[in-house]
């Protein structure tokens, strides 16, 4: 046992079980109890009404008010809050949302919505009971990331570390943006239970919904008019006679606000990404819907405007990089590539002008075009052409993301000249709302031909990729459930092909996987090594290749008699757990009412565990996590098992699906870090009694360091009987102490 999470956090799902068993029907009755509505007998019924983006601390600071104001006047017995919302900066919708939680369970509340997108959803999502117009706009749940910007440093101004200035690492910022969403969608889920219709990645998908899909979708509960949700307020306090009072115009009454020069005054429709970067400087994480065309164009686009000299050969070997038609990339995207080929003697050039490129390309080997915004003349394509089938080596880069296109251009110039060569990329980008890294856009390849540009590469990770259109040309595919924003089909979308006639041509879907960070991710590094070796015909050894696999946590090696103490969380009750490692085959986990042992074999599988009078035996050991954890690796396990409770026997069935995404530190509660890696989880423990079905379904996250083992545990459990969801859970593990003993 060495303090990994699913022989930690997994079991009491199962230990939860005898509960349920014993007392189900006073568990049944309890959660009744709980649920009956709350009688006042208060006489007015309270209106807030947020009309407007919330952008700034004083406009989310007045709504914190109105609510307070409602909590604190016996006057008011219920609240109605009618939300027309865009959404916001997302701490700033999170500060309205708990604080109208604390506002549910002091008073009943429901919402009518005119338009609830994104942050305005996530506020109106904090009702007991949501009202909707026919046609509203409803849902888009997800959020808007604007990620660091690249430090150029001064040595004037000095900054303490690396991220002391950009606050994020560019290589993780889309982890936390998932973070976000997951906060999001577990509000959502949490508030809505049962009735939500929609499955989690369903919802994830930041669609929108009208009115009436989002009542049969579960978004919402009903159609219905402010004075519907009014009605619904008054029999809840089981009100006769009452007034309905305006908080917001209250509260301006009484308190007479004025603006001042630090609050924003903010309309919706002229809000751009560059405007939203002025209120909220970069990074930031926004709630917030937008109109599809503000996103147009990239933000933190580094483009070089010197004129570069022609590179003579020399005796070295030459790539020329075309910049004759306002190709928007420039040295920073092949500042990595370009260090490979230094390595080999040989030199890479940027072209500006046609008729240098076209007598330059008598002595190059390569030539690469990469996000063109102008189209390839008849002769242009010819003269590449015949480059290329003099020997010479094309590779062809297209990114769909806005750095590297411009509207309405898009696709047309690259495939001028990637159609001579039947090769034409696809509108579009690909996505995986299921197996990503730690974005959606961001997206696993690991099907590949047997090419020597893929050799040894079993997994690359693409970073808003389009797929390229091929006739048994490609090289490197998606599989799984990896999505075409255009077609909405999972197929084995293309992300590399290669045509070898007299000479080469490759073309890629994606240029971010050459910049750094993205290309020490997964084999992007082994990739880009590959590709310098078939352009130079030399194979080098670098330090380089061994960074891919540095990122990584390896199997603790916890010795008999090391003992953790954690700080849980159950549903907000905070108790200790002991964790203990009594000899090579044993642990033993202790918590308030429970005491829990577990049994493994040689290799760390676990066989079985037995506690209070219950032991689970595994058919299959479930083994531990495959170590050493790195990028993007995941696995599943499965087993059947044997359940006995006081000398009865029940049939089990468990299953789960980890995926590795990524490395932060954590941490513990002493205040020491630990270096962990962040594991995402999907568990289903389903058992059997005579003909009713139990099942528990767990998901969550879990970080555990190569020095303490699991450091950190968060999940959320439901439980279902025969299919009907009964309960739910949250739990929160943090490390507080650790001793090897």
């Amino acid at each position: 046992m060495q303090g990994t999470p699913f022989k930690l956090g997994r079991r009491y799902i199962v230990l939860a079980l005898a509960i349920l068993l014993v007392s189900s029907g006073s568990w049944y009755l309890y959660f009744h109890i709980l649920s009956a509505p709350v009688v006042t007998k208060k006489d007015l019924v309270g209106i807030i009404t947020i009309n407007e983006v919330i952008l700034s601390s004083s406009t989310a600071d007045k709504y914190t008010s109105i609510i307070n104001m409602a909590v604190m006047n016996d006057s008011v017995k219920g609240i109605v809050v009618r939300v027309d919302c865009p959404g916001g900066y997302a701490d700033l919708i999170e500060q309205v949302y708990l604080d109208l939680l604390v506002l549910k369970q002091k008073k009943p509340l429901v919402a009518s919505i005119t338009s609830a997108l994104s942050g305005g959803y996530y506020i109106a999502v904090a009702a007991d009971y949501i009202y909707t117009l026919p046609t509203s706009m409803v849902g888009n749940v997800g959020l808007i990331g604007v990620g660091p910007p690249v430090l150029i440093p001064s040595e004037y101004v000095l900054e303490s570390g690396p991220q002391k200035v950009t606050g994020f690492s560019m290589l993780y910022f889309p982890f936390n943006l998932s973070h976000a969403l997951d906060n999001f969608a577990l509000a959502v889920m949490s508030n809505r239970g049962q009735r939500l219709k929609l499955p989690s990645a369903q919802l994830r998908r930041g669609l929108i919904y009208i009115g009436s899909e989002a009542i049969s979708s579960g978004l919402v509960d009903e159609a219905g008019s402010l004075q519907k949700a009014i009605d619904r307020i008054a029999k809840e306090a089981k009100l006769t006679k009452y007034d309905v009072v305006d908080l917001n115009r209250a509260y301006e009454q009484h308190y007479s606000p004025t603006r001042t020069s630090s609050q924003v005054s903010v309309v919706w429709g002229n809000l751009t990404v560059e405007a939203l970067n002025k209120i909220n400087p970069p990074p930031a994480l926004y709630y917030l819907y937008l109109p599809p065309n503000v996103f147009t164009k990239g933000l933190y686009y580094v483009q070089s405007s010197a004129q570069a000299p022609v590179p003579s050969v020399g005796g070295r070997g030459v790539v020329l990089i075309d910049r004759t038609h306002r190709n928007l990339v420039s040295a920073w995207e092949f500042n990595t590539l370009m260090g490979e080929l230094t390595k080999r003697n040989w030199t890479m050039g940027f072209i500006y002008r046609w008729s240098e490129l076209d007598n330059a390309l008598r002595d190059a080997s390569c030539l690469v075009v990469a996000s063109p915004t102008i189209p390839y003349s008849e002769s242009e394509v010819n003269r590449i052409e015949k480059f290329v089938n003099d020997g010479g080596k094309l590779l062809l880069f297209f990114d769909p993301a806005s750095e590297y296109v411009e509207i309405p251009e898009l696709f047309e110039p690259i495939n001028t000249l990637s159609t001579r060569f039947g090769l034409s990329y696809a509108k579009g980008y690909l996505y995986n709302m299921e197996k990503h890294y730690g974005f959606y856009r961001n997206i696993y390849v690991r099907g590949f031909a047997d090419h020597e540009l893929t050799k040894n590469v079993s997994s690359i990770v693409l970073f808003t990729a389009t797929h390229i259109y091929t006739s048994g040309k490609k090289a490197a595919w998606v599989t799984g459930n990896t999505y075409s924003s255009t077609a909405e089909r999972a197929l084995n979308y293309t992300t590399i092909a290669v045509v070898k006639e007299n000479g080469t041509v490759i073309a890629f879907g994606d240029i971010s996987f050459l910049n750094e960070p993205f290309c020490h991710v997964e084999d992007n590094y082994r990739l880009m090594q590959n590709l310098v070796s078939i352009i130079t015909g030399i194979t080098v050894k670098t330090e380089e290749g061994k960074e891919v696999t540095e990122m990584s946590v390896s199997r603790p090696e916890l010795p008999v008699g090391a003992e953790k103490y954690y700080t849980e969380q159950v549903d907000g009750e905070e108790h200790t757990v002991r964790w203990l490692k009594v000899s090579e085959a044993e642990a033993v986990i202790e918590r308030p009412n429970q005491t829990a042992h577990y049994y493994f074999d040689e290799q760390g599988a676990l066989l079985r565990w037995s506690s209070d009078g219950m032991e689970a035996r595994y058919e299959t050991p479930i083994p531990e996590p495959p170590y050493p954890l790195t990028s993007g690796k995941s696995w599943r396990h499965e087993s059947n098992y044997t359940l006995t409770i006081e000398d009865q026997k029940l049939h089990g069935y468990y299953v789960e699906e980890e995926e590795v995404l990524g490395f932060e530190d954590v941490k513990a509660g002493d205040g020491k870090s630990y270096f962990c890696v962040k594991v995402r989880y999907d568990a289903m423990d389903e058992i059997l009694r005579d003909d009713t079905k139990i099942r528990f379904t767990s998901t969550g996250y879990w970080w555990a360091s190569s020095d303490a083992g699991l450091v950190k545990d968060e999940r959320a459990t439901k439980t279902y009987v025969d299919d009907k969801l009964i309960g739910e859970e949250t739990r929160k593990l943090i490390l507080r102490t650790f001793s090897k003993g």
